[in-house]
This record gives structure tokens, sequence and C-alpha cells, in this order.
């Protein structure tokens, strides 16, 4: 069957009340972003309340549902057929030949639900939906009607044209991004911190990265792969401006210099220091990371604390009860998981204590961080001063 429009649904931007059209206006612009790369000519719009995708001409079906199912404060996508107003009896003879093509099994209940925004019709709403039910129950006597629980609605809306739909393909939900500010998602190569980066932006939160790369210690396919990862991140959250950062003369420093069991907090204090230092000069809001309680030593909650205590933003940690099973699911359902599972370690995986401290006293961190002198600083201003900024869209 051939679609013409794409109704669009959405959940929680219905109730903004007098600020609905910032959202309406932000989640227009975010389909006509995704919209961009597939085959075909769209128009997307808003109309009455509503937001449709006209498809002119040839396109892609499926590509184009693809690229919607992936925007951000879409509940619900529903293709739709468009009929010139021909008279009602040739309304009836096209609602007759939709169900027929849409549902090849007609063992089924349904219900006609009619509305009129164009009320010089002929005919009110209620008896669009008699005469149209009188219809289908005469050319498909096995089919049933029932009001309450139908496995069909069709759904019939008068315009200037005559829009038939019956379908709902779930969105993915959420608020459109960029409608909450803009956060910076500590970004590596494993399965979580891309699955918070999906999550945040299901906010409406517009997102930047950081990376921290480790040459020689890692390769530069492991930077590859971030990127990958950042792709496919942006495939829901829309550009993302990565930043690469050199981190291997800071990690040798701490490693010379701290005890060893305390490596991992400090390298993470400073990462997030690092991190922050850009968030800030972009205007960003917050910190993301893919950290779970007691996942790994450094996500305890004493080694948390310890983290936080270098940071002025907040830092949102939108996995922090899930466990990995969870986790892994999410990162299969927007295809990340194969990315991360590929044998390219970060930096967070080589200098790795044998016994890492589980319950870092902070003041007791602090007193080991004065060891790193001056010469910290340095380091510090040159891995910002040399970061590598990647556009990934």
């Amino acid at each position: 069957m051939k679609f013409h429009s794409f109704l669009i649904k959405y959940g929680e931007i219905g109730i903004k009340g007098k600020n609905r059209y910032l959202f309406e206006d932000a989640l227009v612009r975010q389909m006509r972003f995704a919209l961009k790369d597939v085959d075909g000519s769209f128009y997307v719009h808003k109309s009455y309340g509503r937001v449709y995708v006209d498809c002119d001409g040839d396109y892609d079906y499926e590509e184009t549902v693809e690229s919607l199912k992936r925007v951000f404060g879409i509940v619900g996508i529903c293709p739709v057929v468009r009929l010139e107003d021909r008279g009602f009896e040739q309304l009836k003879k096209d609602v007759a030949a939709y169900i027929g093509e849409m549902y090849p099994d007609k063992n089924k209940t349904f219900k006609v639900e009619a509305r009129r925004s164009r009320k010089s019709y002929p005919k009110t709403s209620m008896e669009i939906n008699c005469d149209l039910g009188e219809v289908i129950l005469e050319t498909y006597p096995e089919m049933k009607v029932d009001v309450h629980h139908p496995d069909i609605r069709l759904n019939v809306e008068v315009r200037e044209e005559i829009y038939l739909y019956s379908e709902i393909i779930p969105g993915p939900g959420g608020m459109p991004v960029g409608t909450n500010g803009s956060a910076m998602l500590l970004l590596s190569g494993g399965i979580d911190s891309p699955v918070a980066g999906y999550m945040v932006s299901k906010r409406g939160v517009e997102l930047e990265a950081t990376y921290f790369h480790a040459p020689p210690y890692t390769s530069e396919r492991a930077k590859e792969k971030v990127v990958d990862l950042a792709k496919l991140v942006s495939k829901y959250a829309g550009p993302i401006k990565l930043h690469v950062v050199n981190f291997t003369d800071i990690q040798l420093y701490i490693y010379e210099k701290c005890p060893h069991e305390e490596l991992t907090i400090i390298m993470r204090r400073y990462m997030m220091k690092i991190a922050e230092h850009f968030a800030k000069k972009d205007g960003c809001l917050g910190m993301i990371t893919g950290e779970s309680i007691g996942q790994v030593a450094s996500q305890t909650m004493q080694s948390l604390a310890a983290t936080n205590a270098v940071c002025t933003l907040p830092v949102y940690r939108p996995l922090i009860g899930f466990d990995k099973r969870e986790i892994v699911e999410i990162s299969e359902k927007i295809d990340t998981y194969e990315t991360s599972i590929q044998p390219f370690e970060d930096c967070c995986t080589i200098f790795v204590a044998k016994h890492p401290v589980t319950k870092p006293n902070l003041e007791r961190i602090e007193k080991s961080e004065l060891n790193l002198s001056e010469k910290i600083d340095e380091l510090v201003q040159q891995a910002i001063d040399t970061v590598e900024i990647i556009k990934v869209k």
C-alpha cells in the first residue's frame, strides 16, 4: 500500500501548556534532520495541532520509518493514506479497499473513529463512524465491531483531503533533543557510556563528549571505535562534538607519583576535571557518565563521592541503579553493543592496579595528589591545548 504521509504522535509535549509550541518546533527540526539523508522528498509541518510528514513522489518507506523511530519526542508513527474527497460513496469504497489490503486476516474486531477538521462536511463524525462501520461489516462479514478493545482502530480524518490510518508504529518517546540544554558525556569504548548518553539525550539534552586517548598504550583503532560509537549515538542525539584528549603523560605521571591502589580514582578525578573544563567552555549544564553502583572498584559509593568532589557541575549517572544485563539490553536496542565489545582497550583498562581501593577516603586521595606538585597542572594544560575536536554526525 502506498502511504502518502505519516501522522506523528507525541507524549509529554502535549502537556506543556503555553510552551508547547517550542517543543513542537524542536520536534519538527529533529525530524527534518533525521530525514535529510533518506531517499525521497519530505515536508515536515504542523497542522491543526498535529505534526505530519508528507511524502511527495517515491521514497524509501522502511528507511523513513527507521529514521523517525530514532527521533526523541515521538511516541507513535502512523502511516497515512491521503484521499481526495470525491464524495461519501467513493470514501466507502476506499475504506473497504484499505481494510482489504491492510489486513489479509479478516478475523478481527474493529472500531471506526472519525474526526472532522472541516466542519462543512455533510456528515457528522458519528454518522461517518456508523456508515463506514456498516460498509466494513457488509464487505467482510467475519469482522466484528468492538468499541472498547478493538484489534483495529480505523481513523478517518476529514480535512481538505481525507486521511486514513490504523497502524501505530512505536517511537522512542522522550523529549526533542535540545529542549533541555546540553551536557558533556565521558565517552569510552565500553558498553555503558554510549547507553548513558542515549538515555540523557532521550530527555531532550544535547550531547558533547570527551574521550581520553593514551597512545601508544591504546591504538588508533581504539579511538576509531569510540568515534564509531559516537556516530551510533548521534543517530538519536544529533551531531556530537567529540573532544579527544591525549592522556598518556598524565597517566604515567600519576602512575609514578601516587599509590597504585589509588590510581583509578585519581586518574578518574583528573578526567573529570579536564572534561568539565570543556563542558564549561561550551556552556554545558552538567556531566554524564556510564557509572553504576558497585559495578567495578571505581563505582562504589565511596569512589563516586571521591570523583564527584572535583566537579562543580552536576554529574548525571542515568545507569546508577542498572545491572549489567539491563545495560546490555539497551545497548543492543540502540546498536552500540557489537561495537562496544570489539577488543580495543581504552586508557581506563590499561593502567589498572591489581588491588584497587574500593572505599577511598577523600582526604587521603587529596593528600596523595599533593605528590603530583605543579607539574600535573602543566600536563593538564598541555592535554587541554592539544585536544583534537571531531564533529560526529
